[in-house]
C-alpha cells in the first residue's frame, strides 16, 4: 500500500512534463511536423493501434528472445571467466573494448552477412544485452562471502558443489541487476536492427512514419518502446525480489 501511494510521485512529474510539452507546441513553440503535441501523439496510439500492435508483436519477440540469448551467454561466459583467470585475462578486455563499436554498424553488417530475417534482430539485441549481464554476474560471482567458501571446504565439498551451492545462489542479484539494465538498451538495439533492414517492427514503423512525415505515429512508436522498456524493467524487479528475496530485506533483519 505505501509503494502504491508513493507511486503518484512520477506520474505528476510525468503530467507537469506533458502539460508543459502540449502548452509549448500549442503556443507555436514547435512546428508540429517536428514536435507533435501530446494529444496528437494519443489520437495516432488509438487510431493506428492495429498496425501499431502488430508491429509491436515482433518488435518485442525479438526482444525478448535476444534478452534470453544473451542472458545464457553472458552467464556461461561468466562462468568460465570466474574458473579460469587466464580466461578473464584474455576475454575481458575484448569485451570492453567491444562496447566501443556503434551499433548501425554492426546492424548493417549482420544484415547484410545474415539476412533481413530474425537471425541477424537477435545478435544485435544480444550483443547490445551481453556486456552489462557478464559485467554483473563476474561481480556477483566475485563477492561470495570467503567465510562460506572456507565452510564449504571444511565439510570437504567439492568445487562444483560449492559453486552451485553458494557462488551461483550470490551472483544471482547481480545478474538480474545486469538484466534489468539490459531490458532498456535492447529496445534500442532492436530498433537499430529493424532501421539497418526489416519488412515490420516498430523500427520499421518508424522509419516508414517519419519518411511520410506521419510524426504523431512516430511519437506514438517512441511512446510504446519507452512503456515496454518500463513494463520489462518492472517484471525483472518483480522476478528479484521473489527470486533473491534476501537482497531486499532490511538490514536488521539480515542480521538477526
Amino acid at each position: 500500500m505505501r509503494r502504491a501511494l508513493t507511486g503518484w510521485r512520477p506520474l505528476l512529474v510525468l503530467a507537469i512534463l506533458i502539460g508543459a510539452w502540449e502548452l509549448y507546441v500549442d503556443l507555436g513553440g514547435a512546428d508540429p511536423l517536428v514536435l507533435p503535441a501530446p494529444h496528437s501523439v494519443a489520437r495516432a496510439l488509438y487510431d493506428d493501434r492495429g498496425l501499431l500492435w502488430s508491429n509491436f508483436l515482433t518488435t518485442a519477440e525479438e526482444v525478448l528472445l535476444g534478452i534470453a540469448l544473451a542472458s545464457a551467454a553472458a552467464l556461461a561466459l561468466a562462468v568460465l571467466i570466474h574458473f579460469s583467470p587466464t580466461l578473464r585475462r584474455a576475454l575481458y578486455p575484448l569485451l570492453v573494448g567491444s562496447q566501443a563499436i556503434p551499433i548501425p554498424i554492426i546492424s548493417s553488417v549482420l544484415v547484410l552477412w545474415l539476412g533481413f530475417g530474425l537471425l541477424p534482430k537477435l545478435v544485435v539485441i544480444a550483443l547490445v544485452c551481453f556486456f552489462p549481464i557478464v559485467v554483473t554476474a563476474l561481480a556477483g560471482l566475485a563477492a561470495v562471502d570467503e567465510d562460506l567458501i572456507k565452510l564449504m571446504r571444511t565439510f570437504d565439498a567439492s568445487r562444483l558443489r560449492t559453486f552451485r551451492h553458494v557462488e551461483l545462489p550470490s551472483a544471482l542479484p547481480g545478474l538480474l541487476i545486469g538484466a534489468k539494465i539490459a531490458v532498456a538498451v535492447a529496445v534500442i538495439g532492436a530498433v537499430f536492427a529493424e532501421l539497418a533492414g526489416s519488412s515490420s517492427g516498430l523500427g520499421y514503423l518508424y522509419q516508414q512514419s517519419q519518411g511520410q512525415l506521419l510524426m504523431p505515429r512516430a511519437y506514438a512508436i517512441v511512446t510504446i518502446l519507452c512503456l515496454f522498456a518500463v513494463a520489462l524493467f518492472a517484471l525483472l524487479t518483480l522476478a528479484e525480489r521473489l527470486a533473491v528475496p534476501w537482497a531486499y530485506r532490511p538490514r536488521g533483519e539480515l542480521s538477526a
